[in-house]
């Protein structure tokens, strides 16, 4: 039977709720107790979904464990999946995000704290660091954020394997056009106001960026004070933050059919980090960032405090598409109408930390 999954990682485990016609059911107990999961993906590529997920234990140090019965059970490999060579010099603190290639089946991406991108050509099993970005030339120069340097978006291309897009806080955008072999600053339009010079080549504090579902070129960035569109994957950005209450945030996620259509959670000020008007409210665009929306039809009304963090917004493959969100509150909403309405599945949850849902069989 097909079902909609949806994993929601925290600071205390992670929790999977299974939708099979219009009713959501959890499972009675969280994976990886005490354990905080950063980074889940789904991948459906497959003829068994395998879903991944990077836990981070305070006794055992981080890893990456992966499931084929959707989530029942999990196995991690004998060796750590992710590990900094010794000639590096670092030790890995956590892994941020598992992506699974779009036009490679067996490639998987990880992107880790400090900041570098690994390969895995065995579903997630095994990854390999990737030298050039670790290697670049400004990286001496990264500085981290208030959550830590961490590479914490990975884009790929269906149309081609060789076009990577990456994110790092606080670093910026860096893109590749030769499978990782070689690596440019791609910040052009993007604001630093933190810094002395606020249009810097790199050092931006991107939050997220996400792809448009019908053109491929077409990215949004929520920054660090800033949303942003690029029609040229990442060459050039521009602002599109008129019309929301708050150009701050940190999540920003894309409808999964629809072109023109992104969604994210304004938050109002990075020294006050709450939502922007103290409002439960996802954001839509449907124009590109011509115009923004509140959608707010079951969500709360009154005064709320929930913040959603970088990779807890996400959308499904279902049509209509679901988005979902979950907060600092342990709070997870849903609409299966595209964000025309909400219900909340979960509430007293630990921190979450990010989210991620797809249809499986």
């Amino acid at each position: 039977m097909t079902e909609v999954l949806l994993a929601v990682g925290t600071r205390k485990g992670l929790f999977i709720g299974r939708r099979r016609g219009g009713a959501w059911e959890f499972d009675e107990s969280p994976y990886f107790n005490a354990q905080a999961v950063y980074s889940v993906a789904v991948d459906t590529r497959g003829s068994v979904p395998r879903l991944l997920a990077g836990g981070d234990s305070a006794h055992w140090g981080p890893s990456v464990f992966h499931s084929d019965d959707l989530g029942r059970s999990w196995t991690e490999p004998a060796r750590p999946a992710v590990k900094f060579p010794p000639d590096t010099g670092a030790s890995l603190e956590r892994v941020w995000q598992l992506h699974p290639a779009a036009a490679e089946p067996d490639v998987v991406y990880a992107g880790t704290e400090p900041a570098a991108l690994y390969r895995s050509e065995d579903r997630g099993e095994s990854f390999t660091l990737v030298r050039p970005l670790w290697e670049h030339p400004t990286r001496s120069r990264w500085m981290p954020g208030g959550g830590g340097e961490g590479l914490h978006t990975i884009l790929t291309d269906h149309r081609d394997p060789r076009f990577l897009t990456v994110a790092v806080s606080t670093a910026g955008v860096f893109r590749t056009t030769d499978g990782g072999a070689g690596w440019e600053p791609s910040n052009s339009g993007v604001s630093a106001v933190f810094l002395p010079d606020p249009n810097p080549e790199f050092g931006q504090c991107v939050h997220k960026i996400a792809r448009d579902a019908a053109d491929p070129d077409r990215l949004y960035l929520q920054n660090h004070w800033g949303v942003y569109r690029s029609d040229d994957a990442g060459a050039h950005w521009t602002d599109i933050g008129e019309g929301l209450p708050s150009t701050f945030g940190f999540a920003v996620a894309a409808h999964p059919h629809r072109g023109d259509t992104a969604y994210v959670f304004p938050i109002t000020a990075d020294s006050d980090r709450v939502p922007a008007g103290r409002r439960c409210r996802v954001f839509r665009t449907t124009d590109a960032g011509g115009t923004w929306e509140p959608l707010t039809a079951g969500l709360p009304q009154g005064d709320h405090y929930g913040t959603v963090l970088r990779d807890a917004m996400c959308t499904d493959d279902a049509e209509p598409a679901g988005v979902y969100f979950g907060n600092r509150n342990g709070e997870v909403y849903a609409s299966d109408d595209e964000g025309e309405s909400w219900r909340q599945l979960a509430s007293h949850l630990p921190d979450v930390l990010c989210v991620r849902a797809a249809v499986v069989s």
